[in-house]
Parts: C-alpha cells; sequence; structure tokens
C-alpha cells in the first residue's frame, strides 16, 4: 500500500518534470519548434501528456 507521503512525492514530483517540460517547449526558438512540429502554444498540452499520459 502506498502511503500519502509517497502519493505527495510522486505527486510533486510529476509537476516539476510537467514544469519543466512545458518550459522547454515553450521557450524553443521558431525555426527550432517548426522543424520538430511543435508549436509553443501547445506546450500545456504536449507536457501534459508527456508526463500525465494522454487523456482519454
Amino acid at each position: 500500500m502506498i502511503s500519502v507521503y509517497e502519493m505527495l512525492k510522486t505527486a510533486a514530483a510529476n509537476y516539476a518534470l510537467y514544469r519543466q517540460t512545458r518550459d522547454e517547449i515553450a521557450n524553443l526558438p521558431a525555426d527550432i519548434a517548426l522543424d520538430l512540429g511543435l508549436f509553443p502554444a501547445d506546450a500545456d498540452k504536449i507536457a501534459r501528456e508527456a508526463v500525465y499520459g494522454k487523456a482519454a
């Protein structure tokens, strides 16, 4: 059984990874983002799916 502490620790780590991923995508230079097929305006959605999985 997972303790509340472990759940909070995991949630905090996931959120930190989400923020880092979102910030890196949002701050990509436009030419590199377009080469990768990423749009900085979609940074929230892309980071959320990368960290938490695709929404059902």
